[in-house]
């Protein structure tokens, strides 16, 4: 039956970020950054359904990318995933965990407070949902180009899984070769390095702007208010 479905272009390849009837929700746990939601939901044809979902504020992570010897690199961190049990990759990320604060001056905050970096120029990459099934966390993924360290001083006093962050400037190709061979693993890191890498390839003519609509993450701060 698949074989035969009906062919289609990019235009055709828009999400429709609108929720089915839910017709009952409670919360059977309550976390430090997450609930788990248990919702009967009515999808019509589809019958009335039980299902449980993690609910998240929602995450940024940021590709900072700068030439050395001309040739394009992008900063990778090792950090310890506590959950995962394994020091990973990773972009500099964070959660959007403070009430009002754009996406973009959040991912600005998480490369300070990681890296000790600065951006002069930043784009909208690519936007993720980790796992629309049940742990549905949007993660936007910034391009920060034009990189200034800050000043000791001001630099962010890191602490916890923070404290052993150990970064690292890798060639982008060489970042993709390792995605792509599996060394890295984290969804929002390969995400963004594939994307990134597309993107040069099209004279980064996808970027978006550091603002852009954002209709995940829209749909699900109005459906938990």
């Amino acid at each position: 039956m698949s074989l035969h479905a009906p062919r289609g272009t990019a235009a055709d390849l828009v999400e429709e970020w609108t929720a089915e009837p839910v017709l009952e929700s409670t919360t059977p746990f309550e976390g430090i950054i997450f609930d788990v939601v248990r919702e009967r939901v009515d999808l019509g044809a589809g019958g009335v359904v039980m299902r449980d979902l993690v609910t998240h504020p929602g995450a940024v992570a940021v590709l900072a990318l700068r030439e050395l010897d001309d040739v394009l690199h992008v900063l990778l961190i090792r950090q310890y995933r506590h959950a995962s049990g394994g020091h990973v990759w990773e972009l500099p990320a964070g959660l959007l965990d403070v009430d009002g604060e754009p996406p973009r001056d959040a991912a600005a905050r998480e490369l300070l407070e990681e890296v000790d970096l600065t951006a002069d120029e930043w784009h909208v990459l690519a936007d993720d949902v980790t796992s629309p099934g049940a742990f549905p966390e949007t993660v936007r993924i910034f391009l920060a180009r034009g990189l200034h360290e800050v000043d000791a001083e001001d630099a962010h006093e890191r602490t916890a899984e923070e404290l052993t962050i150990r970064p690292l400037w890798v060639p982008l190709d060489d970042a993709v070769d390792a995605a792509l061979a599996g060394r890295i693993s984290n969804s929002a890191t390969l995400v963004g390095l594939l994307s990134a890498g597309l993107s040069r390839e099209r004279g980064w003519s996808t970027l978006r702007p550091h603002d852009a609509p954002w209709p995940a993450r829209d749909a699900q701060r109005a459906a938990r208010r």
